[in-house]
């Protein structure tokens, strides 16, 4: 399914500060990793904020570049009990992914959940329940400040997988969460040692200003999109990927 009409398609934009530059290369032959991030937006002031945080210098991936939280999936993703389930519509975007895997669509949520957390400290979820009984091992450390993650407030922006000229591919999905579904917040997650050297909360617009992936700045135009309409849960969500003639935005 194409780009629906009326709906902006950014991958000319791709294919000029991306695909250009890596068309010429072989295919490295990497398989996309399935893995989530999640964009936290404060709504409270004038103009919606973001929280982006600036990875290590040291990381393999996009070192010095402003991000959004989020990594690959786990196994233990699959096994989290969670409090509250993903919006019907959501889910069934996420599906599409792979419809073989029922339960894709909510440990792909619940690994933006876990990892906004280990490279944050901010906890997505509800005390109403207690702690988790039984947390898989990824999960413990969440599981312990008394939180079940709640996948009803996310809200699915985008997916995109990594060109195959690259040797790290991810086959990434790209949640908006508003920060007033945020319980709390454990210190020392982020430093010079840790995988976030430092994070910031920036007015959207200004965001697309920062040193970013090519695709981060896409996915904040399609967050933007979807803020000036009310964050539907029934508009299309873009996937983005590289075909035979570069890249495409189709829709889920």
């Amino acid at each position: 399914m194409n780009c629906p009409p009326g709906l902006d398609d950014y991958s000319p934009l791709l294919n000029e500060h991306v695909w250009e530059r890596l068309r010429s290369k072989p295919p490295s032959g990497a398989r996309p990793r399935l893995a989530s991030t999640l964009i936290i937006v404060d709504r409270s002031g004038p103009q919606p904020t973001v929280l982006m945080g600036r990875r290590s210098p040291s990381d393999r991936f996009m070192p010095n570049k402003y991000c959004f939280p989020g990594g690959r999936l786990d196994p233990d993703d699959r096994r989290m009990n969670v409090a509250g389930a993903l919006a019907g519509p959501v889910e069934d975007r996420l599906g599409k992914i792979a419809p073989r895997s029922a339960g894709l669509p909510r440990a792909l949520a619940l690994t933006a959940v876990r990892e906004t957390f280990e490279e944050t400290g901010l906890l997505l979820g509800t005390r109403e329940h207690g702690a988790p009984p039984a947390a898989p091992a990824l999960w413990r450390e969440f599981a312990n400040e008394g939180v079940y993650p709640d996948l009803e407030p996310l809200h699915f922006i985008a997916r995109a997988i990594t060109p195959p000229r690259l040797p790290m591919r991810y086959d990434t999905s790209f949640f908006a969460v508003d920060r007033t579904a945020l319980c709390g917040e454990v210190p020392g997650a982020i430093g010079p040692d840790r995988e976030l050297v430092e994070t910031v909360w920036i007015p959207l617009k200004d965001a697309q200003r920062l040193d970013l992936a090519m695709i981060t700045n896409v996915v904040l135009r399609e967050l933007e999109k979807r803020l000036s309409a009310g964050m539907p849960h029934w508009m299309p969500a873009p996937s983005y990927r590289v075909g035979p003639g570069g890249w495409r935005r189709d829709a889920l």
